[in-house]
């Protein structure tokens, strides 16, 4: 019998929407969507299934990123988000529509609460289409800072006394606690889900160094208290050990970034113990230039074998356009170039070629001269 997921890519090679059986009364008119999704500028794909954990498709990021392997092209995939059964979640695949920020902004938009998910997916659509995207995001954002601080603002008005403010049963202390509530829940829906524009703005191997010591405390103090999956856990510490031993022996510019790489590494699985989302790259070309979250099909200069890797926007743009991207250097030669006998971050292209790259530097497969 056919997988589930082999199912729903056999339904979207004919049409760019697909809703399961069991959510087809969530999505009424999806002909309507489908207008929507066939006049964006770029592929885009609405998979509407459920998400369980421990399921065929636990999180919103691990659909996506089966269906995108199995379709191979550049696109956007939205889903459900594992979180809300209301709100949406989207992923980018080698191009740049600002879909998350579109994503997030139908998420935060009061407006939209009501609406069905239709037309909450149409929005997001249109957003990605209008290239307001990220715009919206923050207009949606900041209304929703203003609705925090003005209770806030009333509260401190009242001179403390708040019972004074009794408004239809409650209070502003009341209504301000709630709005807080819901604040930090939707904020935290969208924001872990913004990829990280630059991981550090350290650039020489003596400010790198500092970084990395302060962000390995960080990451151990965060550990002392962690709980959540065992396996996890495990993970996290692994990498823990490993950007230890990584900084101890650390030389360059390159072993300082594999550092923040294992470090990054530490903190995804803490977060996945949790139950949170999954593990989210560095870009491929430079860590240091923050997450990865734009899969792109690229080929080395000389080389004959096109691979998938994760990229920031920037760097993703630019193997687009067939232009070199602002590549990390070990010396003069781009990190991946250099041979792998004697660089662990060539070997495994910082963990995206491989997934040993924790278990080779706790083995003592550092850099050798």
């Amino acid at each position: 019998m056919a997988s589930d997921l082999t199912k729903i890519v056999a339904s979207l090679r004919r049409s760019p929407v697909y809703v399961a059986p069991s959510l087809t009364s969530a999505v009424p008119e999806p002909r309507r969507l489908v207008a929507a999704v066939k006049a964006a500028p770029v592929p885009v794909f609405a998979v509407i299934v459920p998400l369980a954990a421990g399921g065929e498709f636990p999180d919103a990021e691990h659909l996506a990123d089966a269906v995108h392997r199995r379709l191979r092209r550049d696109c956007v995939v939205l889903t459900l988000d594992e979180g809300s059964p209301n709100d949406i979640s989207a992923q980018e695949y080698g191009v740049d529509r600002d879909a998350i920020q579109a994503a997030g902004a139908v998420n935060l938009d009061p407006a939209l609460d009501s609406a069905s998910l239709t037309d909450r997916l149409i929005r997001c659509v249109q957003l990605i289409t209008s290239g307001r995207a990220h715009a919206e995001y923050e207009k949606q954002s900041n209304a929703l800072d203003e609705r925090i601080r003005e209770p806030r603002r009333q509260d401190g008005r009242s001179g403390g006394h708040t019972a004074a403010y009794a408004v239809g049963g409650g209070s502003v202390a009341v209504a301000a606690v709630a709005a807080l509530a819901v604040w930090r829940w939707r904020r935290t829906r969208v924001v872990r889900r913004r990829p990280r524009p630059v991981l550090t703005d350290a650039r020489s191997a003596a400010s790198l160094r500092e970084h990395a010591e302060a962000e390995l405390v960080r990451l151990g103090e965060a550990l002392d208290d962690a709980q959540g999956d065992a396996g996890r856990l495990r993970e996290a510490l692994d990498a823990y050990s490993a950007a230890g031993k990584a900084l101890d022996a650390a030389r360059t510019v390159p072993d300082l970034a594999g550092v923040l790489v294992l470090i990054d590494m530490g903190h995804d699985a803490s977060e996945a113990a949790r139950g949170g989302r999954g593990p989210t790259p560095l870009c491929f070309f430079n860590p240091l230039h923050g997450d990865g979250p734009v899969s792109v099909r690229w080929r080395a200069v000389g080389g004959r074998e096109r691979i998938t890797v994760r990229a920031c926007a920037t760097c993703a743009k630019a193997v687009r356009a067939r232009e070199t991207p602002d590549v990390l250097r070990d010396g003069a030669t781009p990190y991946y170039e250099v041979d792998p006998a004697r660089s662990v971050w060539a070997t495994t292209g910082y963990g995206q070629f491989r997934g040993d790259l924790v278990q080779r530097v706790l083995r003592g497969e550092l850099r050798r001269r």
